[in-house]
């Protein structure tokens, strides 16, 4: 997959395009993806256009948490069968983009677009003024097919990004996975630690994730981590870590069963599947030691089940 980001300078032809903010990658955004790849077999290069920033960012203080930074869902979308992930750089310009001016400057000129595909609701350009009904009577105009999705459900709600990241802060991993089609993941680089965990007997790994990344409620998730491609079950801290010396930042801690290799430096993706209990200071090593262990036959017995 090509991956484009923060570049305006591109031409392509003969495009079928999906437009969104993809957050999550939730089965809604899934049945979109599968509908642009559909048309490859016509010939058609298969793109997918959202923007490097958020624009709940746009000129906020406040970070926007994401379900999944822009280096997760390039590495999701990596093997999709999308072929050109185009991340637009979100600005003042951009954000006042007249609804016709996006069409006409980049959907046309730059992507040469013939079949788009977007949610019902989707909209675009300045104040959101653009629509689905605006994209089809400009579909004439401009030569291209507009395909509008139905929206997916889950328990009689529509899925959308919004939902899923409650559910996530409720610590509601069952319901986001259900929602997103797959289990929520982190996804990092593997640092050092204090180590503390292999004078225990229980050696960790230790990611810091980005601070734009919406994690759940700090405690002790049942999780599978996912190394060259062979998944591994494991149990995850979430947290500051109070009993062996409070840290200043949110790390994401995580042993893994029956696993002894090397891992510093490595890029590792851990899935969460269910949340065990909130994280607690022990008085001592020894009666964190024991309430790890019977975390780590709860999650056993959890993993044998899925």
């Amino acid at each position: 997959m090509e991956y484009i980001a923060g570049n305006t300078e591109f031409i392509y032809k003969n495009t079928v395009v999906t437009l969104g903010k993809f957050d999550g990658l939730h089965l809604g955004h899934q049945e979109l993806i599968d509908r642009v790849i559909s048309y490859k077999n016509q010939g058609l290069t298969a793109v997918m256009f959202s923007f490097l920033m958020h624009p709940g960012n746009l000129f906020s203080d406040k970070e926007f948490e994401l379900i999944y930074t822009e280096e997760e869902k390039v590495a999701k979308l990596n093997h999709s069968g999308i072929d050109v992930l185009i991340s637009y750089p979100f600005t003042e310009e951009t954000r006042s983009m007249e609804p016709e001016d996006f069409i006409s400057e980049i959907l046309v000129k730059k992507l040469d677009v013939k079949v788009i595909v977007v949610g019902k609701d989707f909209r675009f350009g300045y104040h959101a003024s653009g629509d689905v009904a605006f994209l089809k009577q400009r579909a004439a105009v401009y030569g291209y097919q507009v395909i509008d999705c139905e929206k997916r459900t889950w328990k009689n709600e529509v899925i959308s990004s919004s939902v899923i990241r409650k559910a996530l802060k409720q610590g509601d991993i069952e319901s986001a996975n259900a929602m997103l089609g797959k289990p929520y993941s982190i996804r990092g680089e593997v640092l050092h630690g204090r180590r503390i965990g292999r004078t225990i007997g229980m050696p960790t790994t230790n990611l810091i994730p980005s601070t734009s990344k919406l994690l759940p409620p700090c405690g002790v998730y049942v999780s599978k981590t996912l190394i060259d491609g062979k998944y591994h079950g494991s149990v995850t801290n979430i947290g500051y870590k109070p009993t062996v010396g409070e840290e200043e930042f949110i790390g994401v801690e995580t042993f893994i069963f029956d696993y002894d290799g090397d891992l510093y430096g490595e890029m590792i993706e851990i899935e969460l599947f269910y949340y065990i209990r909130t994280e607690l200071k022990f008085d001592s090593i020894e009666e964190l030691i024991i309430k790890m262990r019977e975390d780590i036959i709860l999650a056993k017995k959890y993993l044998e089940h899925i």
